[in-house]
């Protein structure tokens, strides 16, 4: 008997962990890469102290069926020298997720969880590749993910209400 209770305890706490929340990352990959010096092998020379290096992230994901998403982080970098532009990069890192959440968190989990698990290869890779460009590696301060999400769940309900207020005399929305 209590043998029976051992087994039908461990089928239901196999069912609870099916039924938890969670993500996992089937396979990770550059989608994209382009490092370019255009002012190279002049600006090497003309490189007296670091450059000015503006970074811009965005990270999107699109469902491929079932519980499976594809989630991009899109960098763009732009190093300047002395006003001069020292090394252009864009990198696209991709990932394979799967994510059994409910419906409301799987938005929060693929545009925050996700990025989060892929940044440090993705670091990894953009230092790599300035140190191997011919500048020092620039290695990326952590990404506050949760905030780019609140900044991009704002814009969104700032369009929408923006959107609402043009419409026409029929209600419909004009473009």
């Amino acid at each position: 008997m209590a043998e029976e209770n051992g087994a039908a305890g461990a089928a239901g706490d196999q069912q609870q962990q099916d039924q938890r929340p969670g993500l996992s990352i089937a396979g990770q990959y550059i989608k994209d890469l382009s490092f370019e010096v255009p002012g190279a092998p002049q600006i090497f020379s003309e490189m007296k102290k670091a450059p000015e290096i503006p970074i811009s992230v965005d990270v999107q994901a699109r469902h491929l069926g079932g519980n499976h998403f594809e989630v991009t982080t899109h960098f763009d970098i732009k190093a300047t020298v002395e006003g001069k532009p020292g090394f252009v990069m864009e990198l696209v890192y991709g990932a394979v997720v799967q994510c059994t959440a409910p419906k409301e968190h799987v938005q929060p989990m693929l545009l925050i969880e996700a990025p989060r698990l892929m940044f440090p290869f993705a670091r990894n890779l953009i230092s790599e590749v300035t140190r191997d460009g011919g500048f020092p590696p620039l290695m990326l301060q952590p990404i506050d993910f949760v905030q780019l999400y609140r900044e991009r769940v704002a814009a969104a309900q700032k369009a929408q209400q923006e959107g609402e207020g043009d419409q026409g005399e029929d209600g419909e929305q004009t473009a």
